[in-house]
């Protein structure tokens, strides 16, 4: 979806295509269902006070707010990528290790904050938003940065810059949801650095990956997407798509390389965003299409129209002209989150001075 690289759609996926479904499912039960609420919210002083820790498994599950439940399964499926690289075992051992790390990590930033601004944080947003932080973690570290194109001049747009902007979209959904994201990071470099051993302590059994592989796997299970192109002459699907990937990104360096040269004998456009780069003309978009076979000479007669495909760079540049309105769109709700800090720091000076 946003990345280039793998197949399209939730093959080879079931624990995300698993997460996607239930979770959201529940999350539009509990908007039909009101009254049962409250016993998904993530109150941190229930927990602590009147000792509900139950609240501790169904308070980090479920999102109780639709926005957060669509931002965070736009990530979902784009994660899925470590679902197929680590496998579904292993990727659902880090979610596992993260979302115990997180939920100690949730009340000491908790207690520092507290000590450290006086304000009592008694409820945090609900779902499964710490884990799918520390999933920023490995998208950081092993997914390679390929720049698409520029604006301002400067700032780079790459294939990964739309994920960081659903993600600013999701920190900035409610006023504690920062405290939610460094927790996550936290949690997910602690795992991924193996911590303590951590990832020989907190991991899935091998009993339990048998037993969903064989009930949940085959329900939650997506067929072979046949609607792409087999390029490549490796002996297995895996080898053939690492190819696939291989040669998708060679078409992005070449593009970009075209772009470049376009841009050197073209003069740039006056202003401050350069909108050839983002919204090329129609009789530019054939040259990222990739470069076809030469044919036999005896076929060489014969005068024969190229047809049209869909090119992965066009893709990009739809998905970097969505990064640009979510970027517009996303100071919106920031806006509040300054507004309702100021507001909390009014509130604060206005309790010491009582207190004086």
């Amino acid at each position: 979806m946003f990345t280039t690289t793998g197949s399209r759609g939730l093959y080879k996926a079931p624990l995300s295509k698993s997460l996607l479904l239930v979770l959201n499912g529940l999350t539009v039960m509990l908007t039909l269902l009101p009254q049962y609420q409250q016993l998904f919210m993530y109150n941190l002083q229930a927990v602590t006070q009147q000792h509900q820790v139950w609240r501790l498994l169904c308070g980090r599950l479920v999102c109780l707010d639709v926005k957060d439940s669509f931002c965070s399964s736009l990530l979902i499926y784009n994660f899925r990528i470590f679902e197929r690289r680590f496998g579904t075992r292993k990727f659902a051992s880090f979610l596992l290790g993260t979302w115990c790390l997180s939920a100690l990590v949730d009340f000491l930033l908790a207690q520092a904050f507290q000590f450290l601004f006086d304000y009592e944080v008694e409820e945090l947003p609900a779902g499964l938003l710490a884990p799918v932080f520390s999933l920023f973690v490995p998208f950081y570290l092993s997914i390679p940065r390929m720049p698409v194109t520029q604006v301002l001049g400067h700032i780079q747009i790459t294939n990964k810059s739309l994920v960081y902007v659903v993600g600013l979209q999701l920190l900035t959904s409610s006023p504690f949801m920062w405290l939610l994201a460094l927790s996550g990071l936290i949690s997910g470099g602690l795992y991924h650095s193996n911590f303590l051993r951590l990832q020989k302590i907190l991991f899935v059994p091998a009993w339990v990956s048998r037993i969903g592989r064989y009930i949940l796997e085959p329900l939650f299970s997506s067929s072979q997407p046949s609607s792409e192109t087999p390029l490549g002459m490796g002996a297995t699907l895996d080898i053939q798509r690492q190819q696939r990937m291989d040669l998708l990104d060679q078409q992005l360096l070449l593009a970009q390389y075209n772009e470049a040269r376009r841009n050197a004998r073209h003069q740039p456009q006056a202003g401050l965003l350069q909108w050839t780069r983002l919204f090329p003309s129609l009789r530019h978009r054939g040259q990222n299409r990739p470069p076809m076979q030469p044919r036999p000479q005896a076929q060489t007669h014969q005068s024969t129209q190229p047809t049209l495909d869909n090119s992965p760079v066009a893709e990009e540049q739809v998905g970097v002209r969505l990064c640009v309105s979510l970027c517009l769109f996303a100071y919106v709700p920031l806006f509040f989150v300054v507004a309702r800090l100021v507001e909390m720091g009014k509130e604060l000076s206005e309790r010491k001075e009582r207190g004086e």
